[in-house]
């Protein structure tokens, strides 16, 4: 079995000395590097380089330089996709986003981890977890999902938030580790935006 399949199959994998795995990562990182170099304005340049890194795009996607993956190949996108500046996205492991997904500033996207035993860990091993995001789902700026994280549909995660578990549908959720603070419902369509509208509480 190559390094590969093994990562591939959610299993301890050589991620640092493989030479398959090596190239396969430079090529998307030289991607990255071309996409973050082009101006603003090239929209089109931006959108052909990422049809050619990710795996799958939906219709109307914008990623805002700069956006750093592994592979690409691993992640998929759906409809109007959204992601500020300083995306970081290790996909290792399939990443799934769902449609109508906001991304604020500054997040990422960890489907990648190590052994906590420095023995394994020092010989370069880790191991990718997928990770999900549903459908109509906004992530807060800084923002960082672990391995393995399933993020249901219609969420808001607060900005700041380590999600390490999985987050259900209809639901604000924030904190470090992530947690749900109450659901979402009809009377947030009523209301203006201010922090205790979002989070059910004064600051």
């Amino acid at each position: 079995m190559t390094e590969k399949e093994k990562m591939l199959r959610h299993m301890l994998y050589d991620a640092n000395y493989d030479e398959e795995l090596f190239r396969e990562r430079i090529a998307a990182k030289e991607l990255c590097h071309r996409f973050n170099l082009l101006s603003p304005s090239d929209t089109q340049g931006q959108r052909d380089i990422l049809r050619q890194l990710l795996g799958k795009t939906g219709e109307h996607f914008t990623i805002t330089a700069p956006f750093w993956c592994d592979y690409g190949c691993n992640i998929e996108l759906g409809r109007n996709f959204y992601a500020n500046h300083n995306l970081v996205i290790l996909d290792c492991a399939k990443v799934r986003f769902g449609d109508n997904i906001f991304i604020a500033p500054n997040c990422g996207f960890y489907t990648a981890g190590h052994p906590i035993d420095a023995e394994r860990r020092n010989k370069g091993l880790e191991y990718a977890y997928p990770i999900t995001i549903g459908d109509n789902v906004w992530i807060g700026g800084g923002v960082q999902v672990m391995p393995g994280v399933t993020i249901g549909s219609n969420v808001v995660i607060g900005a700041g938030s380590v999600v390490v578990k999985n987050i259900p549908d209809n639901c604000v959720a924030v904190g470090n580790p992530c947690r749900v603070i109450r659901p979402i419902t009809d009377a947030d369509r009523n209301t203006c935006f201010d922090r205790e509208d979002l989070y059910g509480t004064s600051f």
